[in-house]
């Protein structure tokens, strides 16, 4: 079966403005992410890919733009199925907002029973992201092969309920995962089972390195920023 990788898209201006962009139309990559996505084709010239499957959302569209002017000819598809979460109400508002909001708890200790107001639940979300990967799964091995590598580019909540699924890991551990802006994740799967061979790739420690608000986090629990936080300063 295929080896799959997971693009988070770059930095959008949501991400540094700290709004849940969910869903919201008009939200483009900022500076810094339109830089993450024009080193993508450099990333991955050493991979031979058989297709490129994208969000339908604008952020996404934009990061493999350049992978895709610099293979000519290499197909590219969009799935609405892993398009960003559906936050319904939440979507637009900004995250230190929703902070205070009761199901803000759910969303980080029990994903698996929050769903948004006027969106989804996030076992809806999970359930149709996994559900296109392995339909793509099988598309792509039929059409290129059981070595074939192809990618998709998606979501920060998208890519790490799909890394829960490819792990074994109930969806309320989902939340211990990290994926940057522009990180590549590899999935490679097998009749038996997935293997996760990469995780929130970058090629870049920078983001290891203390930050100033890392107290601010540590007093308010360690909780995981919805949607994916905009990565190194």
């Amino acid at each position: 079966m295929p080896t799959l990788l997971l693009v988070r898209h770059g930095r959008s201006t949501a991400n540094t403005a700290g709004l849940l962009a969910g869903w919201t139309p008009g939200v483009a990559l900022d500076e810094r992410g339109a830089a993450q996505a024009a080193e993508l084709p450099r990333r991955l010239a050493g991979l031979p890919l058989a297709e490129v499957v994208a969000s339908p959302l604008q952020r996404c569209q934009e990061t493999v733009r350049p992978l895709l002017e610099a293979r000519p000819g290499l197909r590219s598809h969009t799935d609405d199925r892993i398009g960003e979460c559906h936050y319904g109400d939440w979507s637009g508002r900004k995250l230190a907002e929703l902070a205070d909001e009761p199901l803000m708890e759910v969303v980080q200790a029990h994903p698996s029973a929050a769903a948004f107001p006027g969106g989804e639940s996030m076992r809806a979300m999970q359930t149709r992201a996994a559900e296109a990967v392995r339909e793509w799964n099988a598309r792509v091995e039929r059409d290129h092969g059981a070595d074939a590598v192809y990618l998709m580019c998606s979501h920060g909540d998208i890519i790490k309920s799909l890394v829960a699924d490819a792990l074994g890991l109930h969806l309320d551990l989902f939340q211990r995962i990290s994926v940057e802006p522009c990180s590549i994740t590899a999935i490679r799967y097998t009749r038996l089972r997935p293997f996760l061979v990469r995780l929130g790739d970058t090629g870049d420690l920078a983001s290891l390195a203390p930050r100033p608000e890392a107290g601010a986090d540590a007093a308010a629990g360690g909780d995981a920023t919805v949607g994916g936080d905009a990565g190194a300063p």
